[in-house]
């Protein structure tokens, strides 16, 4: 991939400029390999001290530490003389048998009529295509493919050192920029949400950290399975006042467990809700952590939570795992095993985006039924992938939705209902089910769309927690993803956990009415039916969310400057690594 990618400037050269300049093409062909060339050398003579220093290939570090020209010079001077001399002189005895060699190489490509190096061009870009994609699947290869091994280190072994710097460049340039949103000193902003989420820290360092007693004290706590829905919006489930007949599965299953009739995703997007769900962290400014470079190891999870209790912790996806970075994600924060498509023997379905959600509860049930029989405790998150476009499903596994097409996100969420009533059917017929908690919750609805800065009501959800002592009851006031997992940990009768998780449990006096919703580069501080927006470079505005519409009100400055406050806490959070 990163070979052909380097190469791709020479093939337009070749082919595409005419003879009378071919020896200045020769001549800027050959710098161009000379300064490919002594990048290349430089950073895998780099790596070796790097990766004793930090256990890792050239990362995201590599790339901060070029920010500070003046302290890494003087530390590299001080404590890697000798590796830089020997850098340097391979750099020099590689640079001069190349010169040496290469002179007019190049020149003999403009022996070909211009007419025949043009006509080649085509099938010569179709082998950089498929090279550079590096796959003939639904997407193409990216650096999570270099994750062969639950062992870490021998994951970094694997990785090219200077597509991992690269890519580390291409992440930070679309990481965020909270400056467009207001200033205000860090420490205002982190009291501002710490009073405003009602969380009283018990560690300096951390910002959120502190130590949970769980209301449900267990003798043998219970296994946690998140199932996690791809894109259901509230306007499609009954139980939460949606439309009739498209859940009818959830529907049941609403009587039977605590139900959030108000429950809100962080974004728009399924790596805003995985961070949510699995981790406890609202939606960061720019791309989400999931893809982020600084998230990748040392960031909080369920599964970094509940490892050290003794659980084994895995991943159930049906679709390739590299998608959203979610193999390089979930494997470095905590989980054990990643089953995805490719694990998966003779499905019954395979759609564009994986195996069917049917496929994926039944392998699911089948590993947890494992689990159990060796008496291993084990928390896991299954994420479906039926219900997204071109909405692939077996049609033939349920009665279709009179008046829309057969291939619509209706059908697809009411196959996705059907395999939710058939993973809790499967599993009440295993042992397993009496010690687990089930969570069923969506990332975010299948489109959020409408006139209001940020549409509100196109981030209501459906979220419900099921088990065996699990008291039904529907849980009416405002609920968000970092609520739902902290509910979900109390729940387990695990004692003495110490985490970040953004939210409480809804059985915590702690708990507050409130929601932080992302919406593109906008934000919505939701408390009770207050709403304040905002927004980079305009003002901030204050809203009555009334009738699932926002009605403009005088400025709640308080509010306003708390979602400021939250935006620059969470961007804070990220960049010095405190979600942990």
């Amino acid at each position: 991939m990163l070979a052909l990618s380097l190469l791709l400037p020479i093939v337009f050269l070749l082919t595409l400029s005419p003879k009378f300049i071919s020896k200045f093409i020769n001549k800027l062909i050959v710098y161009y390999y000379l300064i490919v060339l002594m990048l290349v050398v430089y950073i895998e003579s780099a790596t070796f001290p790097f990766f004793t220093q930090y256990d890792v290939r050239p990362n995201y570090l590599f790339v901060e530490y070029l920010e500070h020209i003046q302290e890494v010079s003087a530390m590299l001077i001080a404590d890697y003389k000798l590796a830089l001399l020997f850098t340097f002189v391979v750099m020099f005895v590689v640079a001069k048998l190349y010169l040496k060699n290469i002179r007019g190489r190049f020149l003999s490509s403009f022996e070909l009529s211009y007419i025949k190096r043009v006509a080649i061009l085509v099938p010569l870009l179709l082998i950089f295509v498929i090279g550079i994609r590096s796959s003939f699947g639904h997407r193409p290869a990216n650096i999570s493919d270099a994750l062969y091994s639950s062992n870490r280190v021998l994951n970094e072994v694997t990785k090219n050192s200077l597509y991992s710097v690269l890519y580390a460049i291409y992440a930070n340039k679309y990481e965020s920029n909270v400056k467009g949103y207001g200033s205000m000193p860090i420490d205002d902003a982190i009291d501002r949400v710490k009073q405003r989420l009602n969380i009283q820290s018990d560690h300096s360092d951390y910002i959120f950290n502190r130590a949970i007693t769980t209301n449900f004290v267990q003798q043998k706590p219970k296994n946690l399975v998140i199932f996690i829905q791809e894109s259901i919006g509230a306007q499609f489930v009954e139980s939460i006042g949606g439309e009739a007949g498209i859940t009818p599965n959830f529907n049941k299953l609403s009587s039977e467990g605590i139900l959030f009739t108000d429950a809100y995703s962080n974004g728009t997007r399924s790596i805003r809700g995985l961070a949510g769900l699995v981790a406890g962290n609202f939606s960061v400014p720019g791309k989400g952590v999931l893809k982020r470079n600084k998230s990748q190891q040392d960031f909080f999870t369920m599964a970094s939570l509940l490892k050290p209790k003794g659980y084994e912790t895995v991943f159930l996806y049906g679709g390739e795992s590299r998608f959203d970075n979610m193999k390089s994600w979930f494997s470095g924060n905590g989980f054990d095993r990643i089953v995805e498509q490719t694990d998966f023997i003779d499905p019954q379905y395979v759609g564009s985006w994986g195996v069917s959600d049917e496929d994926l509860v039944i392998r699911s049930n089948q590993e947890f039924r494992k689990y159990h029989k060796n008496n291993q405790k084990f928390a896991a998150v299954m994420f479906s992938t039926s219900n997204h476009a071109p909405f692939d499903y077996p049609e033939d596994q349920i009665e279709l939705v009179e008046g829309v097409k057969v291939k619509s996100v209706k059908n697809a969420i009411k196959y996705a209902d059907h395999a939710i009533g058939k993973f809790i059917k499967l599993a009440r017929q295993e042992d397993y089910y009496q010690d687990t908690i089930f969570v069923i919750a969506a990332d975010h609805d299948v489109r959020v769309y409408g006139d209001d800065l940020v549409p509100v009501n196109r981030f209501h959800i459906p979220a419900l927690i099921l088990g065996e002592d699990v008291v039904p009851e529907k849980y009416s006031k405002i609920t968000t993803q970092p609520d739902i997992l902290a509910t979900a940990l109390d729940l387990t009768g695990v004692n003495e956990l110490t985490y970040p998780i953004q939210g409480h449990s809804i059985f915590s006096d702690k708990k507050k009415n409130i929601a932080l919703m992302q919406f593109n580069d906008y934000y919505a501080l939701r408390q009770d039916d207050k709403v304040a927006v905002i927004r980079p470079g305009k003002e901030a505005l204050t809203f009555i969310y009334q009738d699932e519409k926002l009605n403009p009100i005088d400025h709640d400055i308080g509010l306003e400057q708390d979602a400021l406050a939250f935006v620059l806490t969470l961007d804070h959070i990220y960049n010095n690594n405190l979600h942990r």
